[in-house]
């Protein structure tokens, strides 16, 4: 039987793949507070039920935290991993929803169909897209095409805690061929794209105290040190005025692109303009040398997340703080080294401290950049499937934001991770009224089964 019927299966299928989907966006699989702990466990049974059905031999397997999903199918020809994970985002503000975020609904919209609640477009109904193409291939052809192992995560929203000592512990399980990621977009939400280049990341937080209680502004002001301007000088030295961080050796191991893909991405005649007009913004702020597309996706940042101190209630006080606190992330890239990165910049903040005024520091999560090499003849394989069902040629990108599995999957397993995902610039991701375009859904079913049929 050809690729055909299965596309004609998941056509005529679309409304019961979609009935299983709202089901499961029902589940409120919030990983990050313990208070829906018993519903990350609900969202995992419901995956390993669901992946029964397809003859997958699936278990959830426990870890500290929230539960792994596992399955297998034995075949021929190559051995294909799928990772998605089924937690998702808290809702709040929950005033700001239109409707309840877990009694998800299909909607028109001027720009066509959505389903709409928490964790439709991140990352439920893109876990989904993958799931029903393997469902549609198996009931046309009664088996499905090849080895796939299915791995689902319950803690990708609250970092992933047990995941890396989950992989390294079952790493002869998880090798594959290919590792196949569906939780990225299309470019500028019409482009069809495998993502090559993803961002890492590092977190920090620190604290600067000056003296040893809040004062009175009146009594204390001129005389006494403020960490709030402490503070204040701090980040602003944190940029020159042409947009480079200033960090000591920030920039060791950043690359520059190759003229291969910077002709690609020229190709691709990105509308900055309205990517930032969209959002109330008109000019780019990054590094001046560079282009809109480099300043987001190859090119590493500093951005002040958080600053408070003092007093934020209502009305006023004239207090003197006696701290003040920040949240810094980077968005880093090439080779650059976070644990390097972390030091140079703790060490930069303590020089430039003044008397009386001392510093603490706290360390988030941190990652390394990922950059896939497109070598294998699998991913032009894939972007022709991909330039096949949309009617668009595929491209090739890079993404501003961090996904932290693909590196797991090379350094940990020796994987290439492919990623590929159906997601638009307007879906609201971690925001209110999340929702995930029909379109998206049903041609990321169909992508899948194209992307299957090349590989196999």
């Amino acid at each position: 039987m050809s690729l055909d019927a299965v596309l004609a299966k998941i056509d005529a299928d679309l409304p019961q793949a979609t009935d299983r989907l709202l089901d499961l966006l029902r589940i409120p699989s919030i990983s990050t507070d313990p208070a829906f702990a018993e519903h990350c466990q609900s969202a995992a049974d419901w995956l390993v039920n669901d992946l029964q059905t397809l003859g997958v031999a699936a278990e959830k397997r426990e870890t500290p935290g929230h539960p792994m999903v596992i399955g297998h199918v034995e075949g021929a020809g190559p051995h294909l991993l799928f990772y998605g994970h089924y937690d998702v985002q808290p809702v709040d503000p929950l005033d700001l929803w239109d409707n309840d975020p877990f009694d998800p609904q299909i909607e028109d919209t001027a720009k066509g169909q959505v389903i709409r609640g928490r964790g439709s477009a991140d990352d439920k109904g893109q876990l989904m897209t993958f799931v029903e193409a393997c469902r549609a291939w198996k009931d046309v052809h009664g088996t499905l095409p090849c080895r796939i192992t299915f791995f689902f995560e319950g803690e990708e929203e609250s970092g992933s805690p047990s995941l890396v000592p989950f992989m390294l512990e079952n790493a002869e399980e998880l090798k594959s061929d290919l590792a196949l990621i569906c939780d990225t977009g299309l470019f500028e939400s019409k482009t069809p794209a495998i993502v090559t280049m993803l961002r890492g990341l590092l977190g920090e937080e620190f604290t600067i105290q000056g003296p040893t209680l809040d004062l009175h502004s009146g009594m204390y002001g001129g005389i006494s040190m403020n960490p709030i301007r402490v503070m204040g000088n701090v980040i602003a030295a944190l940029h020159d005025d042409q947009g480079r961080i200033t960090v000591p050796n920030f920039y060791d191991g950043v690359q520059d692109l190759s003229d291969e893909l910077e002709a690609q991405w020229q190709g691709l005649a990105f509308d900055h303009a309205s990517f930032l007009g969209d959002v109330g913004l008109s000019k780019p702020a990054g590094e001046q040398d560079r282009t809109p597309l480099e300043m987001i996706w190859s090119r590493p940042t500093c951005e002040v997340n958080g600053i408070w101190g003092g007093y934020t209630g209502d009305g006023f006080k004239t207090v003197l703080p006696s701290e003040a606190h920040a949240k810094i992330s980077f968005r880093l890239v090439g080779d650059q080294d976070p644990d390097a990165i972390r030091e140079n910049f703790r060490a930069y903040v303590t020089d430039m401290l003044p008397e009386d005024c001392t510093v603490t520091f706290h360390g988030h999560s941190s990652g390394r950049a990922s950059v896939t090499e497109t070598i294998d003849p699998a991913f032009e394989k894939a972007r022709a499937a991909l330039t096949t069902e949309w009617g668009v040629q595929a491209a090739y990108v890079g993404c501003g934001g961090s996904i932290p599995i693909a590196g797991h999957f090379q350094n940990i397993l020796g994987t290439t991770p492919m990623l590929i995902g159906f997601g638009k610039d307007d879906d609201a991701l971690h925001s209110p009224n999340e929702k995930y375009d029909m379109e998206s859904f049903h041609h990321g079913i169909r992508s899948w089964a194209r992307i299957l049929d090349a590989l196999t």
